[in-house]
């Protein structure tokens, strides 16, 4: 059976996955506007196919990381994990400041065609995405190792919760024209990601 303290582990690496997760898809970019634009076309089905796409480059890198990247960089992980800290910090201010004027929509751009192919596309393009594995995933998926394979692969689980909930209820909320995700409500959230992240910076500090 499982410990109560191993379990305590994995809920609290879930959930930090998760809202990690979740600010970085929140964040108005390039993958949120394929989602919008894509949802146009294909309906509510288009955002779980984006998040896939997206997912999809993010096994590489995970991949990437477990086949030897991480034993590479084991001797500077104490480093990594303060920039990771600090990344986490900057990230959170920078949510939190967007948030004032942040629009779910940025783009009417004619609709795009294969949801699978946008999300692996707009991710793999984005300069963001690559900046934030670079500093915070990779501190998180090497913390994760440190604890085992299993925990790093649930840091992951939690990461793509965040992505596919989010996409989903964006593309399932355009497509039946519900309010729910309002520009008021967007921000909203976006502020809540933005103080979340400030918080498990300063947390993954501390325990650095």
């Amino acid at each position: 059976m499982i410990g109560r303290q191993k379990m305590l582990e994995m809920i609290e690496m879930l959930a930090m996955a998760f809202t990690i997760g979740l600010t970085g898809a929140l964040a108005p970019g390039p993958t949120l506007v394929a989602t919008v634009n894509s949802t146009l076309k294909n309906g509510w089905t288009a955002g779980p196919k984006v998040a896939a796409g997206h997912a999809l480059v993010e096994v590489f890198i995970f991949l990437l990381i477990v086949g030897g990247l991480a034993m590479a960089l084991q001797q500077y992980s104490h480093y990594i994990a303060v920039a990771g800290g600090l990344a986490l910090i900057v990230f959170g201010i920078l949510t939190v400041k967007a948030s004032r004027s942040a629009s779910m929509v940025q783009s009417q751009s004619e609709a795009v065609g294969n949801p699978y192919l946008t999300g692996i596309l707009t991710s793999a393009a984005n300069p963001y995405f690559w900046i934030w594995w670079l500093s915070v995933g990779s501190a998180l998926v090497i913390s994760g190792l440190s604890l085992g394979l299993f925990m790093a692969v649930l840091f992951m689980i939690g990461h793509w919760g965040a992505d596919f909930g989010w996409y989903t209820l964006v593309s399932t909320s355009l497509d039946r024209g519900k309010s729910i995700l309002s520009e008021a409500n967007y921000r909203r959230i976006l502020a809540l990601c933005g103080g979340l992240l400030i918080f498990f910076g300063l947390y993954y500090l501390s325990s650095a």
